[in-house]
């Protein structure tokens, strides 16, 4: 079996047009990696719904799989960097894959056994896959053109991602959730054994989705494997790592980038993790299964915003339109606040379209003009921020059980505020810069 890593480059380079022949599979296989991942993130969504039924969760507890989740990312981000640092790209994106498609494969004994505590390390082990996925993506992709269109390029790639969102929740919609909604009270008036089988089947609905899945992401792991990959043209490892975190850290722009991404993955796990609460709560009579539909016009929204959004650089610079975008959304997320009921929820969908090109102009205004060593480190600092989506998801469970989900969506709208701090700072750089 060949090497994982990346082929070497040899003595003659190919031609132009050689190199497109030769490297278009291992392109569509990189883009294929944001849907998995997207997939994968937004079944969590479902799996708050589901598991506050299954296990009978308070908003905390149920948002406990998002904190056990968002934890592996932070965890294993730095870990993937220096692997993939030392061991390249696809060596990473293949390790990834396995952790991804183990964790997955775990649902089965931790529905069998319906121990929730197994079902969030299960969700720790896909989220450690996952964090490499990210980590060796989003550079790969900054790294295949023109510097000056690596932004736009990355919006682009990832606008693949939604489509991974939208499959997630269409598949939780309709294999995971059973449609059987039962109030408090008609729960208490069961006999032990009719809880009992309820909260079975609740259980064991994960089951069968999530053992697709597991197979499925090995099964491209192994299709990675056997696909000869070109070189990346990147330098070798030339400093150490020690080294190469200290430049990072004492960069301010760079330190910035970390705290605008670390508050919109929090402001974006929270508003699509508290959609379907929100919905039923305002909306009353609604099913989760009726609510998830406006989750997944959400995720359409966003999937058509990052297209919008890579067209848009084309004519205005990303820093401000990340600007103009972090303004609507607080504008958004605060009518949903002070305005509860349908016309809320529609905000919340709207919010999603306005979402879309932050994550990716983050990431890339946080790694441009760097050194290969500083790119791959600085990339796995950014996906450590993550972590942002178990902290202030958990944030907005207690501040839900303490006042109302509705209440609960200012947490995002100060979010974007942040971000709205970062993109005028770096607008007002860049202009002095210009000037």
């Amino acid at each position: 079996m060949q090497s994982v890593t990346e082929e070497p480059t040899s003595a003659a380079a190919p031609a132009e047009g050689e190199e497109q022949r030769t490297s278009w599979l291992p392109l569509i296989l990189v883009v294929s990696l944001f849907f998995l991942w997207g997939a994968a993130n937004n079944l969590n969504d479902v799996l708050i719904a589901q598991f506050k039924k299954a296990f009978a969760l308070s908003d905390f507890g149920a948002g406990l799989v998002q904190s056990a989740f968002y934890l592996g990312y932070f965890l294993v981000a730095m870990p993937a960097g220096m692997y993939m640092r030392r061991f390249g790209y696809k060596s990473a994106v293949v390790f990834g894959l396995v952790l991804y498609g183990t964790g997955a494969l775990l649902f089965w004994p931790a529905a069998s056994m319906a121990a929730y505590g197994l079902f969030l390390f299960a969700l720790f082990v896909i989220a450690s896959g996952l964090a490499f996925l990210e980590t060796s993506a989003n550079p790969f992709v900054t790294l295949l053109g023109a510097r000056e269109t690596a932004t736009r390029r990355l919006n682009l790639a990832q606008a693949f991602n939604p489509l991974g969102s939208i499959a997630g929740i269409l598949i939780g919609q309709h294999f995971i959730f059973t449609g059987v909604e039962r109030s408090s009270a008609q729960i208490a008036a069961m006999s032990a054994a009719e809880r009992a089988a309820y909260f079975q089947g609740e259980t064991h609905a994960v089951q069968w989705p999530y053992l697709v899945i597991g197979v499925v992401v090995l099964a491209w792991a192994c299709l990675i494997v056997i696909t000869r990959f070109p070189s990346l043209g990147t330098a070798k490892v030339s400093s150490t790592g020690r080294g190469v975190l200290r430049k990072l850290l004492g960069d301010r722009r760079f330190i910035s980038a970390l705290f605008a991404q670390f508050f919109y993955v929090g402001a974006q796990v929270g508003v699509w993790s508290y959609t379907i609460r929100y919905v039923q709560a305002n909306m009353p009579g609604t099913s989760a299964k009726e609510a998830a539909n406006f989750l997944t016009a959400g995720l359409v929204c966003f999937m058509l915003g990052r297209f919008a959004g890579a067209a848009l650089m084309k004519y205005l610079a990303p820093v401000r339109l990340l600007l103009v975008f972090a303004a609507v959304n607080i504008a958004l997320t605060l009518y949903a606040v002070l305005e509860p009921g349908s016309s809320g929820a529609y905000a919340l969908v709207a919010c999603s379209f306005f979402m879309s090109v932050m994550y990716p102009t983050i990431f890339a205004l946080g790694v441009e003009g760097r050194s290969d060593d500083e790119r791959k480190l600085g990339a796995a600092l950014l996906v450590m921020t993550i972590i942002g989506g178990a902290v202030l998801t958990a944030l907005m469970g207690l501040v839900s059980d303490h006042f109302s989900i509705t209440t609960a969506m200012s947490v995002p709208a100060c979010s974007f505020a942040v971000i709205l701090l970062f993109a005028w700072r770096r607008n007002v750089s860049v202009v002095e810069v210009i000037g």
